[in-house]
């Protein structure tokens, strides 16, 4: 069980931001996941893997994959207030979920 952040590499966040925002892409998707799954999750030390995509099209490309495949999900949209515009989308949260579920999505990119 895992929990994936998929962070966007074209918007040049710094590294704290990046940090906030994975961490509400990891609380989102966290309330959007099936007990059970959390459950399990919450029982194998919490591990999260953190990745990156080049644009926001392969962000919506992955969330409407998770959404086919039954996988909790959260967008991130930022309120525009430190370094970028607002309402640009920075990060999908998935699951937490079965590593070879969540491999069969993202197995092809990079860690950042």
């Amino acid at each position: 069980m895992k929990q994936v952040m998929v962070v966007r590499t074209d918007l040049k966040m710094g590294k704290g931001k990046i940090a906030a925002q994975c961490c509400h892409a990891s609380l989102g998707s966290y309330k959007n996941c099936d007990k059970e799954k959390i459950k399990k999750w919450e029982n194998e030390a919490y591990a999260k893997v953190v990745l990156k995509v080049p644009c926001v099209e392969k962000l919506f490309e992955l969330k409407q994959a998770a959404i086919a495949n039954n996988i909790a999900n959260y967008l991130v949209t930022d309120a525009g207030r430190t370094q970028i515009p607002a309402s640009s989308v920075t990060v999908l949260g998935l699951g937490p979920d079965e590593d070879e579920i969540l491999d069969k999505l993202t197995g092809d990119l990079k860690l950042l």
